[in-house]
């Protein structure tokens, strides 16, 4: 080999191994980059693309987080560092919008103070901020009103304080005689000996 040769083989096998690691050195650099921001810490709870679930590793190469089903998921750092990362338990306190449809005929004040005394007996619902009450449309059935309470941010207390507070909510209308329906369709039946949508052939027919 005469040393031109011997240079173009070493610059044709720089620019190979350049590629081969390309998405080794984008992972190193986006795991120092996530070291030092530090955008989430171990055991967040956090959505990354499709993934949700805990934080429970944080290495220069990846990203791992548990679902909650149990699963565990490890993410390359650089597509979590170019991914929109929601981080569910960043704050003490976390909301939740629940809806509830009432009947037409539902006295709309008695049923907001029947539902705001359901809500404020709910354990596990948070004093501050304190929960909202809406009325927010009229449904197909049901007049619509939305809750919108404040719970601790992690998922299984979200989920659990979510049951009761359904089951309150339930069981309060029940006491109270309010309705929630069900959604209905009335159907109208016509005799076609009276609707005829044929032409007249003539003017005397």
């Amino acid at each position: 080999l005469r040393l031109g040769d011997l240079i173009g083989l070493l610059g044709l096998g720089s620019v190979a191994i350049g590629f081969a690691f390309q998405d080794i050195f984008k992972n190193f650099l986006a795991g120092v980059l996530l070291l030092l921001n530090e955008p989430f810490q171990l055991n967040d709870q956090i959505i990354v693309g499709d993934f949700e679930g805990t934080v429970e590793e944080i290495s220069i190469r990846s990203t791992q987080i548990r679902t909650y089903q149990g699963e565990r998921v490890v993410i390359p750092n650089a597509i979590v560092f170019t991914s929109p990362i929601t981080v569910l338990t960043d704050r003490p306190f976390r909301r939740t919008d629940l809806e509830i449809g009432l009947d037409y005929n539902t006295p709309l004040p008695k049923a907001l103070e029947v539902l705001r005394e359901a809500v404020q007996g709910v354990e596990g619902v948070l004093a501050e901020p304190p929960f909202e009450l809406d009325i927010v449309g009229f449904g197909d059935s049901s007049i619509n009103c939305v809750v919108r309470y404040w719970t601790r941010p992690r998922k299984a207390e979200v989920r659990r304080v979510r049951t009761q507070v359904m089951i309150a909510l339930k069981q309060a209308c029940d006491r109270a005689g309010l309705v929630i329906p069900y959604p209905i369709r009335t159907v109208y039946l016509f005799d076609q000996q009276d609707f005829q949508d044929r032409i007249p052939t003539s003017r005397a027919a």
